[in-house]
């Protein structure tokens, strides 16, 4: 009888992979985007350290984010519109087709044994601004292959093989490039685009939804106003910006290794890691998370054990604790992007989810890198600990402001929604 309550229990709270088996399209976009995010990874990380290697400049290094921040702003809000106008399936071979020639150029001028940083500062922009339209439409597609009910589980199967990927990505990097230099690294990349091309290619035509306009500067306010329009929506666009742009702790993970746990490079890469390692194990237990109907609520308490945890870690002087209070941070970011996405999903009809998806990458991918600036700031101010405890605690001050202003955020019930918003496909495409 134990064994079988046991089993019962893992069943409930194993990550739900319905999608995986009703879906074949979905089954093949989730296999394909997994392969290529851990190429991804593999150029995020090797870009950097090519540039530390030929400037000695940790300022040049930072600037490398950067340079991709104002074209993920710009097209990540026009490339929304443009997903919401077009087939969809050819947008995204489309893309992927640049970005596999970036690849191919960082590849090149690897094994020329190039010295040009404004060549790879090029790279790093063009291909910022290629993936800001691929995102959105990836994310658009989401809806129109999997069933209302079951979007929950596909949106903690997706980040799953995210966070999987930023564990993979680096190590596969450090060993590429240590093995064969950075042309290897390269390689690693422009191959995993077959996996992209897999995962598209066999897709269904997916043409613009109802509602759908043409793509250009009109569109992409009708999005915004969309947002503004709608308090829930806004409200979890701001929850995010109040976690990672008040909370995150990312740009101060060196100085803490180094001044607060007494490590180095090996301690900083490690706390780089942990966040990704919680979000995994919050895929591991998708089976739970996607059974929350007060999804809403859920984003609430999620965002404050976020904080919570991050306000912790700053706090701890021993290095093993501090990695587990980053584990639990991972985790709880994970469970409110799982639940925050879903609601803009459901609400969202077909014709607006690419320009609501660009919204959303702005906010998600931009976030971090103001927070970077928000936590560098403050910690010439307050220390670095200083710095990670006062994100923590006005992250967690911050989203009880958003719930008391916006009842609706804290009432939101996703049954009740999917019957109020019929719009997501009932039947996934195949």
């Amino acid at each position: 009888m134990r064994a079988v309550a046991v089993g019962r229990l893992v069943r409930a709270v194993a990550s739900d992979v319905t999608p995986l088996r009703e879906s074949p399209a979905y089954r093949r976009l989730f296999a394909g985007q997994a392969v290529s995010a851990i190429g991804t990874q593999v150029t995020v990380v090797a870009v950097p350290l090519q540039v530390y290697e030929i400037t000695r400049s940790s300022l040049l290094v930072g600037l490398v984010g950067l340079a991709g921040l104002v074209p993920l702003v710009v097209f990540g809000l026009y490339g929304g519109a443009i997903a919401d106008a077009v087939d969809r399936r050819k947008l995204v071979l489309i893309t992927s087709t640049v970005m596999t020639l970036v690849s191919v150029v960082l590849l090149v001028q690897a094994l020329a044994g190039s010295r040009s940083v404004w060549l790879l500062f090029v790279c790093v922009a063009v291909e910022a601004a290629a993936a800001a339209v691929d995102s959105p439409a990836r994310g658009a597609i989401i809806p129109a292959l999997v069933r209302r009910e079951k979007l929950p589980a596909a949106n903690t199967l997706s980040y799953g093989s995210g966070s999987l990927a930023v564990i993979v990505g680096p190590l596969l990097a450090g060993l590429a490039v240590s093995a064969g230099g950075y042309g290897t690294a390269y390689a690693v990349d422009v191959v995993s685009f077959a996996g992209a091309f897999y995962g598209a290619a066999r897709l269904p035509s997916l043409l613009p939804g109802e509602g759908a306009t043409r793509a250009g500067l009109a569109s992409v306010f009708a999005g915004l106003r969309f947002v503004a329009g709608r308090p829930l929506l806004l409200a979890s666009f701001v929850a995010d910006l109040d976690a990672m742009l008040i909370g995150a702790p990312f740009a101060l993970f060196p100085a803490m290794a180094y001044g607060h746990f007494h490590g180095g490079a090996g301690t900083a890469g490690l706390l780089y890691a942990a966040p990704a390692v919680g979000a995994l194990v919050a895929t591991l237990a998708g089976g739970a998370i996607a059974r929350v109907r007060r999804q809403g609520l859920g984003v609430i308490v999620a965002i404050a054990a976020w904080g919570a945890a991050v306000a912790a870690f700053g706090l701890v002087p021993q290095l093993w604790l501090g990695l587990v209070l980053l584990v639990a941070a991972g985790a709880a970011d994970t469970v409110s992007a799982v639940y925050r996405s879903t609601m803009m999903q459901v609400a969202t009809p077909p014709g607006m989810q690419g320009r609501l998806q660009g919204v959303y990458l702005v906010v998600v991918a931009g976030g971090p890198r103001l927070g970077a600036v928000r936590a560098g700031t403050m910690a010439g101010i307050a220390g670095t600990a200083g710095s990670v405890i006062a994100g923590g605690l006005a992250c967690i001050a911050g989203i009880g402001v958003i719930a008391a202003a916006v009842p609706a955020l804290r009432r939101y019930d996703a049954r009740a929604a999917a019957a109020a918003h019929p719009l997501v496909a009932e039947e996934p495409a195949a």
